[in-house]
This record gives C-alpha cells, sequence and structure tokens, in this order.
C-alpha cells in the first residue's frame, strides 16, 4: 500500500467509525504518543521549564484531564517554545498529538482523529522508515495500520482495506 493509500483508508476508517470507536481510537492513540518514548532524546532548550512543567502534566493527565484543561497547559507549551520554528519532530509529534486530541474534545471534528492517526503513522515512521511505494511493508507499520483499523472498526461490520 502506497502511502497515499494509507491515508484514504485511515480517512475511510475515520468517517465510518462510531462515535465510540472514534473515542476509544483517540484515546489510545494519544496515550500511546504522548506516554511513549519519544521525548527521551529531546534536548531541554526546546521550551522553557513553564512549558515543560505543562507538558509533564498534560502526558500525566491526558486519559482524564477536560478540553478546557489540556487547552490551557497547550497554551502554557505554546508560550514556552524557545525554537525559532524548528521543534524537535519527536516533540512536535507529541505536541500535535495532544492538539488534535484536544480540538477532538472541544469541537467533535473526526478530521482530528484523522490528523491523529498520522501522527502515529509518523512515530512509527520515525523508528522504522518505511518504504513509499509499499508503507506497511515492516512489520511495525503494518501492525500500526492493524492496530488503527482494530479500534475503528470495532463496532462494524467489514469491508475495509487489508494490510497489503
Amino acid at each position: 500500500m502506497r502511502y497515499d493509500e494509507l491515508e484514504a483508508a485511515i480517512l475511510q476508517l475515520v468517517m465510518a467509525a462510531g462515535e465510540d470507536e472514534l473515542r476509544a481510537f483517540g484515546l489510545e492513540t494519544v496515550t500511546r504518543l504522548v506516554q511513549g518514548e519519544l521525548l527521551d532524546t529531546v534536548w531541554d532548550r526546546e521550551l522553557d521549564e513553564d512549558a515543560w512543567e505543562a507538558l509533564a502534566s498534560a502526558r500525566e493527565n491526558v486519559r482524564t484531564a477536560s478540553a478546557a484543561e489540556l487547552r490551557a497547559q497547550l497554551e502554557r507549551i505554546d508560550a514556552g517554545i524557545r525554537a525559532d520554528g524548528d521543534l524537535d519532530n519527536a516533540l512536535l509529534i507529541v505536541i500535535t498529538a495532544l492538539e488534535h486530541w484536544t480540538t477532538y474534545l472541544e469541537e467533535g471534528r473526526r478530521e482530528e482523529l484523522y490528523e491523529l492517526a498520522l501522527r502515529s503513522v509518523e512515530e512509527v515512521d520515525m523508528e522504522v522508515p518505511a518504504d513509499l511505494d509499499d508503507f506497511l511493508a515492516t512489520p511495525e507499520m503494518a501492525a500500526e495500520y492493524e492496530r488503527t483499523k482494530r479500534l475503528l472498526t470495532a463496532g462494524l461490520t467489514p469491508p475495509f482495506p487489508a494490510a497489503t
């Protein structure tokens, strides 16, 4: 499956999913992205101290925090960005994952979960670079697509694109 086909398949899954599946997918995905090891190699100089504290709080409470609480943390993070437009990719994935989840909680827009799914694919691609002509060739990328499909179709009946 080429990358553009993967994007289209994920968009189809998000648009067809029920509200319960969307919420379960979003919560599991944002938790995986923000509580993982992505930030282990990020330099302290990317954010000021208050922004790091806000990020730590958002990461710790992402499963239980309200949209308003997450938005307040994101505003603190944004105010404390020291980088001049060149944030570390791992840090950028974590912050944008929080942003997509928060906006989904605020507005209920499915597009935010589509974008969250793409951030999750990017995170896997950072660990195990994929071939653009066969994006699911690596077991890790195929597993990420299968995880996405499983969560978004839990209450639906097939057919949905298979991992190829």
